[in-house]
């Protein structure tokens, strides 16, 4: 199947457990869902504005466990950004990072032109086990952005999306946040061209 340029593809890494699909669910639907709910993979999509035209970001949520490691495989190489979730609350899930960032490494090359984020969610809780200067640090090492975000509170999710997409360099990608803003972008990229008779 050829690759299609109108799509812009986010993978979201991290363990079991420390809101990937909380974070998808809440930035694609607006909802927080307080059950866990195991994911083994899940794809998204939102439209986006992508170099002054639309096109689909495609988010997958990946699984916490490491049991399909040919899925993991195949969603770093078709990925163009990457979401590397740990929680606060746990440090074992920022350790358990370490080696699907160098798997991205690895599959990706030269990774300074790869839009990544290193996301410490759950920033909400007060029973923390790393401190935001943690994060910052391990994000300084990998060369990549950090955020802290919540989705239970809607805190950084956004902002989240949209810094990543501002990572990136090979063309301008940015969030449609005005669903009207882009059937008039629509309507006017139409009447482009026609003339009109006074």
């Amino acid at each position: 199947m050829p690759e299609q340029s109108n799509d812009y593809r986010v993978v979201v890494f991290g363990a079991a457990g420390v809101g990937k699909s909380s974070l998808v669910l809440r930035f694609v639907r607006g909802t927080f869902r307080e059950t866990y709910i195991p994911t083994i993979e899940d794809t998204y999509r939102q439209v986006i504005s992508c170099d002054k035209s639309i096109c689909t970001l495609q988010i997958t949520d990946t699984t916490g466990s490491h049991q399909f490691p040919a899925m993991q495989r195949l969603s770093i190489s078709k990925g163009h950004a990457f979401i590397l979730v740990y929680s606060v609350t746990n440090r074992q899930s920022m350790e358990d990072l370490q080696p699907i960032f160098e798997q991205i490494c690895q599959i990706k090359g030269d990774i300074q032109k790869i839009p990544i984020m290193l996301v410490g969610n759950k920033s909400d809780e007060t029973q923390r086990e790393l401190d935001a200067s943690e994060g910052q640090a391990l994000a300084s090492k990998w060369k990549c952005s950090f955020m802290e975000t919540s989705a239970k509170m809607n805190y950084n999710v956004q902002e989240l999306f949209q810094e990543l997409l501002n990572l990136e360099k090979r063309r301008t990608v940015s969030l449609q946040v005005d669903g009207k803003k882009s059937k008039q972008q629509k309507k006017k990229d139409k009447l482009q061209g026609k003339c009109s008779v006074m």
